[in-house]
């Protein structure tokens, strides 16, 4: 029997699962299984990009577990992400239904402009995913399309009804300030960077203020970024091993991990984790069993170092998006 996940109402009336497993990083060889099995367990938001480059694997998971049963299309929650090299607007339609024919699926539930700058366009014929250089090597070279060009692109979709929802991802105040003067339909959903040492509060009142909800990724921190080989990860200390996570974890009886991720989900922020293992998916999905304290929220979130990891420079890619 699957964990039930309540679910949070987006501002154009469609619902998101608050808890979902993020594709990122998820190995191409064991991808399908490792979806057919979180569906087992109770996942029904899967989040997806094409820089990902495992969104076929994705796909053979959810249809064979469409085919033995386990769900229905429309009980799953499918999100996929924009990448920077087709911010181009003639190229949004032609990318997403690449995506949805590599998912195998008629739409998404959610799409998202994945970061808030363009690249230069990559045909997928030349190389797929595209990543950040454009000779595939070490050449940056941005592209021409603004940010409203690009989302005036993504509310096509929306309206065509290839996507369910749009939002954005990466994208700071100031950049969802502006989008907000030029967007006819506002964007649902806000993903970003999110754990106990890069907080954000102040953005996340933002969204607040204009009914956008926000998914976090990287729960756990650093120890998203160790196996990315990123030294900044490598030479921060794992919340899983600070005193305050482990403290209250123990009081509580659950692992750092719950307390993470509640930590997050009851102050409203929607949360994407992996895992490897039937066991871990089970406590990650499970993680609302429990409450935090007030004070203990607030002792968490006293964590805050302002320390963002998910950084093209961090990889040493020299595109300064976030400077």
């Amino acid at each position: 029997m699957g964990i039930n996940v309540p679910s949070v109402k987006l501002n154009d009336g469609n619902e998101m699962p608050q808890v979902g497993f993020g594709l990122w990083k998820v190995d191409n060889v064991t991808c399908a299984d490792q979806v057919y099995e979180a569906i087992k367990v109770g996942y029904r938001l899967f989040d997806g990009a094409c820089d990902y480059g495992n969104e076929v694997e994705s796909g053979q998971g959810v249809a064979r577990a469409i085919k033995d049963g386990l769900v229905k299309r429309e009980d799953l929650f499918i999100v996929s992400k924009l990448w920077n090299s087709f911010h181009d607007p003639e190229q949004v339609e032609p990318i997403c239904k690449k995506q949805l024919a590599d998912w195998g699926v008629d739409y998404f539930d959610l799409y998202l402009i994945h970061f808030p700058v363009s690249l230069k366009y990559v045909s997928p014929e030349e190389r797929y995913p595209p990543g950040w250089f454009v000779d595939g090597d070490s050449k940056v070279e941005h592209g021409k399309a603004s940010l409203e060009q690009t989302w005036k692109a993504m509310e096509e979709l929306k309206k065509k009804g290839l996507a369910k929802s749009i939002g954005v991802s990466n994208y700071t105040g100031a950049l969802l300030l502006d989008l907000l003067t030029y967007a006819t339909i506002k964007p649902a959903t806000l993903q970003i960077e999110h754990h106990p040492y890069f907080v954000q509060k102040n953005l996340l009142k933002l969204a607040a203020q204009h009914d956008i909800k926000v998914t976090g990724y990287s729960s756990f921190g650093p120890l998203s970024f160790v196996e990315c080989d990123m030294k900044l990860a490598e030479d921060t200390q794992k919340l899983f091993d600070h005193p305050v996570i482990k403290g209250i974890a123990e009081k509580h009886g659950k692992t750092p991990a719950q307390v993470l991720l509640r930590w997050a989900t009851q102050r409203g922020v929607s949360v994407i984790p992996k895992s490897n293992t039937p066991e871990k998916l089970a406590e990650n999905l499970n993680h609302m069993s429990f409450d935090l304290k007030d004070e203990e929220v607030e002792e968490i979130s006293g964590l805050d170092r302002g320390l963002k990891f998910n950084v093209p420079t961090n990889y040493g890619i020299p595109v300064y998006v976030f400077a």
